[in-house]
């Protein structure tokens, strides 16, 4: 026995209702060399006996499930290991019944917390030193990372990329679902670097046209002319330079989604003929005689005020009302401080992975600092602060020193504030991170950048304590 585990397999069967020992054996001196290999590797590996019940659980399996082994000796698989092929083509059952392996078997588990990981499973049956079956084997691997790179790679973005706490933020969530399986046109308002993309993909990719394309353009980055062409394709001919019919972003989008950013800065004759495309679900590229059908669901995205630049005719109403079916409004990131947190870790587990590195966090000062920054850039700004720090710091912790210089020159202005100004924004943001931090004091003292003790004088300060 070290560190509380078996160095051999182990199990209790009862024949005819006595009790008899049955010992997977291995070479001398060899059982602790391969506890030592057990514990040591990144795979999970667990045990079971003939009756699917836990015999040894190794230390990779812990962390995957979050389990520890003391919870598992003894209780059955399913109940630790919470697959969603247990309850249907169960791995280990094949083995045990067929004693046939099962090789990277995907599947996906809920670990102890609740959160659910994707995985992959292997099998083998376990015999004694008589060939006879004393149970199964089974080894399991944490595709969590290699998950979400995948998605970053081909822009299938999910909930778990969409990160919020805040009120604002929970209610978009909850809405999104219908918003997707809807199929109605949605328009998405929010500042620049808020995350209108990033809600226009996850939309895409919870709808029943995910298996179609996503296809993004951004109006404001093209002229008119240019704008047509990418949209609506031209015959070969059409213009000077058309040396070959080319099919627009209508037609590729067609079974999937269209997401025009930007839809503030399209001309009014653009308007018109986007209006009719949504209307006839039908367009003519330019230069052809023929028109061409296309089924697409509109998702468009501005950082202006849309309706009131239809009330001002600076926006055509009736596509206005087109596009207006779903609205979600994006929040500037101001406006929920208390998500900052959150958006670093994500940010810099999201880093990470793609840079290879095992940063563990931000020092609380920084963190300090960045709750009152009031990022003009919104999430994009944030993102690329962090992506900076990733650059700048070679240590286990983010620092103040390792963030970009202009955001401590700002910082530094902020140190001559009036007394009263700086007073007020301290009460405000204290209130704003206390009331809605979902760990309560704890992490609303941390999330400061500051003691409990701390917190609580300054909460008395203010009046925040009844």
């Amino acid at each position: 026995m070290k560190n509380g585990r078996s160095s051999t397999i182990r199990k209790k069967e009862t024949h005819s209702g006595s009790g008899k020992d049955v010992v997977c054996e291995v070479a001398p001196g060899f059982a602790s060399s391969c506890c030592v290999i057990l514990e040591s590797i990144s795979d999970g590996v667990f045990t079971v006996d003939r009756n699917k019940k836990i015999t040894s659980f190794n230390r990779a399996a812990e962390n995957i499930t979050g389990f520890k082994i003391q919870e598992t000796l003894g209780r059955y698989c399913h109940d630790v290991f919470r697959a969603d092929i247990c309850l249907g083509k169960c791995a280990l059952d094949e083995t045990l019944q067929s004693g046939n392996q099962q090789v990277h078997v995907p599947a996906r588990i809920i670990d102890k917390s609740g959160q659910e990981k994707p995985i992959s499973i292997s099998t083998a049956v376990l015999k004694n030193e008589v060939g006879e079956t004393v149970g199964a084997v089974e080894t399991f691997r944490d595709l969590s990372e290699v998950e979400e790179l995948r998605r970053r790679a081909t822009g299938a973005f999910t909930f778990a990329d969409i990160v919020g706490k805040h009120p604002s933020m929970r209610e978009i969530l909850s809405l999104l679902p219908d918003i997707a399986e809807s199929d109605s046109n949605v328009l998405i308002e929010g500042p620049t670097g808020t995350g209108k993309e990033l809600i226009a993909r996850a939309i895409h990719h919870l709808s029943p046209r995910r298996g179609g394309p996503f296809i993004a353009v951004n109006c404001a980055a093209l002229p008119d002319s240019l704008l047509e062409s990418e949209l609506f394709g031209y015959a070969r001919g059409a213009f000077t330079g058309a040396a070959r019919n080319k099919g627009g972003r209508f037609l590729l989008a067609d079974k999937g989604t269209l997401f025009l950013d930007e839809i503030a800065a399209t001309s009014a004759a653009f308007q018109a003929d986007l209006l009719r495309v949504i209307e006839d679900g039908e367009f003519m590229p330019l230069g052809d005689t023929r028109s061409v059908k296309t089924d697409f669901r509109v998702i468009t995205a501005t950082n202006e005020d849309i309706k009131k630049l239809s009330e001002e005719e600076r926006f055509r109403k009736d596509l206005f009302y087109r596009l207006n079916v779903a609205k979600i409004k994006l929040p500037p990131i101001r406006d929920r401080r208390e998500d900052i947190p959150f958006l670093v870790d994500h940010f810099i587990h999201k880093f990470n992975l793609l840079k290879d590195r095992n940063i563990r966090g931000i020092t609380p000062e920084t963190m300090s600092l960045l709750t009152e920054h009031p990022f003009p850039g919104n999430i994009r700004e944030l993102e690329n602060i962090i992506e900076y720090a990733f650059i700048t710091c070679k240590e286990a912790w983010i620092g103040i020193q390792h963030l970009p210089a202009e955001l401590m020159s700002e910082s530094d202005g902020d140190r001559v504030e009036p007394s009263a100004f700086k007073k007020e924004k301290e009460f405000e943001k204290i209130r704003t991170i206390v009331l809605n931090a979902p760990g309560g004091r704890d992490q609303a003292a941390a999330t400061l950048g500051m003691s409990r003790t701390t917190l609580w004088r300054k909460m008395k300060k203010y009046g925040l304590v009844k």
